[in-house]
């Protein structure tokens, strides 16, 4: 009987299931990104996540100074040389947040049954009974009986640090909430989660358009991670704003989808974003518990489709405050690599976490066994009838490729790409093996000087399953004569024997141009 899922048909043995896993060049084809904050932003820390198998490190403006964030930047950078794994670096806006401001910095303890007001007046000081915000809109949006969320941390499933309201009366400005469970809100900003209502607030602020153009500007940050994405109109601002900022016009965004609201609008925002990250922290609160699986899976198959990298989040909290995961939360990995999942975002257990090293280690662990039983046959079949009849040329070498490598049960697949295009396109069709991206540079001026493009394309290709990039040397220019092109492939097979990746009597296919055409070659390696 045929499978349906995306589980490797063959029947596994059990007690395959116990034998050692094998040693791997790579940690895993899904790739982690881990945000770096308090206890994961020293050089030996960062090292150790590095070789461990993040290769995204996010750095989140809901908090921190910029000079802090630079801090951490310059601990990542010396990490990098020091360990020679390449990383990418993204920067996830605050966006529409409505914060509780506590001036006094003193904890403040809920108690359920009581009743606490919410007020746009910051000038009063915060306590059990009134909470100044920095939004003076919620009495117009909110009305008796709507539930709304409070906490620093708000979405760790912990509810002695976050409190559930549920609004009683709306009187002026003011919002007056029952508290549904008991709650000690410690530090000066709390973060409010209003579910299912529309907060009337631009998602990229005028704090973040300053941090993209300044620290973003100084730093070529690869990934904008744009929070709270409503509407694909939320995507195409954010692109003309980086579009003005220089290098930041090859900044990929990636829309957060962290409400109903920008659930509905997915497809269109889909289109717009260059990837997707589902922030199932806040979309767990909007959602109905029930109903989180189904967007997840629908989500993941649609970004699949489209050969657009998708991130999902939330995947281990206890491990911010234990060594192991629960097996709830280990399972909860492996099914987000067997539904599609390109990349693991790591929030609060890398930022705050007692162990950000082993969180790292344990995810990348479990995301390498679950894609040892990924049915990519199933999954291949399924992309290339969604593309459909006729292909594009592109899209028809990238599958040609993958289709060969399978085939012949190659070790990895080498493409060669100046824009990296060709290889997220074959990344797209989940081969099992490595693809190399040898991103070839490309000289390019604005009429007032030359430069060579190659490294954003090289790290933005961090965040896709299954791939994995080489600079090429700055002699060997795109669009170089044939011996040219030997010579690179030459040093690209150099490379993967070194490192351990190709070994003698391995197949490789390769992906590359000759002149006008683009080729897909199998090569046996001799002694």
């Amino acid at each position: 009987m045929h499978s349906n899922h995306l589980l490797l048909e063959e029947p596994i043995r059990m007690a395959s299931i116990l034998e050692p896993s094998k040693a791997s060049f790579f940690p895993t084809m899904t790739k982690i990104v881990g945000t770096l904050g308090p206890n994961s932003r020293s050089v030996q820390v960062i090292s150790a996540c590095l070789t461990a198998g993040m290769s995204v490190a996010r750095f989140d403006f809901s908090w921190g100074s910029p000079d802090y964030h630079q801090e951490t930047l310059e601990n990542l950078k010396i990490a990098v040389k020091s360990t020679k794994k390449l990383c990418a670096v993204m920067l996830d806006t605050a966006g529409p947040e409505v914060l509780v401001v506590n001036r006094s910095e003193k904890s403040i303890s809920l108690q359920e049954d009581g009743f606490v007001i919410l007020t746009p007046n910051q000038e009063l000081e915060a306590s059990s009974e009134l909470l100044p915000i920095n939004y003076d809109g919620l009495s117009k949006v909110v009305k008796k009986g709507d539930t709304l969320f409070l906490g620093q941390y708000l979405f760790t499933g912990s509810e002695t640090t976050s409190v559930w309201l549920e609004v009683s009366e709306v009187k002026g400005d003011d919002v007056v909430c029952v508290v549904k469970n008991s709650a000690t809100l410690v530090g000066t900003m709390y973060t409010l989660h209003a579910a299912e209502i529309h907060i009337d607030l631009p998602t990229l602020t005028e704090k973040d358009k300053e941090i993209i153009a300044t620290w973003g500007v100084k730093n070529k940050i690869d990934f904008l991670s744009l929070s709270h994405a409503r509407h694909a109109e939320d995507v195409r601002q954010a692109r003309q704003f980086l579009s003005k900022l220089g290098d930041l016009n090859q900044t990929q965004i990636f829309a957060k989808i962290e409400s109903v609201e920008g659930l509905t609008n997915f497809d269109e925002i889909l289109q717009e974003a260059d990837g997707i990250i589902l922030a199932r922290g806040n979309l767990g609160l909007d959602l109905p518990p029930e109903k989180v699986f189904l967007f997840q899976k629908t989500a993941l198959y649609r970004c699949n489709m489209a050969g657009k990298p998708a991130v999902l989040t939330r995947v281990v909290d206890s491990m911010t405050n234990n060594l192991r995961p629960t097996r709830a939360e280990a399972t909860d990995v492996a099914n987000a690599v067997l539904d599609g999942s390109d990349a693991i975002l790591l929030g609060a257990e890398t930022l705050r976490g007692l162990y950000p090293v082993e969180t790292v280690s344990t995810v990348s662990r479990i995301c390498a066994e679950s894609e040892k039983v990924f049915n990519q046959d199933l999954y291949f079949k399924k992309a290339v009838k969604h593309i459909g009849e006729p292909m594009s040329h592109l899209e028809s070498i990238a599958s040609s490729a993958v289709r060969a490598a399978i085939k012949v049960k190659a070790s990895v697949i080498i493409c060669f790409t100046s824009s990296g295009r060709a290889a997220r396109l074959i990344a797209k069709y989940r081969p099992t093996m490595p693809v190399i991206s040898v991103v070839v540079p490309r000289l390019k001026t604005d009429q007032l000087r030359w430069s060579l493009s190659g490294a954003f394309e090289a790290r933005q290709s961090l965040i896709i399953r299954g791939l994995f990039p080489v600079l090429a040397d700055p002699q060997h220019l795109a669009d170089s004569n044939n011996a040219t092109n030997e010579s690179v492939l030459k040093a690209a097979l150099d490379h993967g024997k070194s490192a351990g990746i190709i070994k003698a009597h391995d197949r490789v296919v390769v992906c590359q141009k000759v002149g006008d055409a683009s080729v897909v070659k199998i090569i046996e390696l001799e002694d």
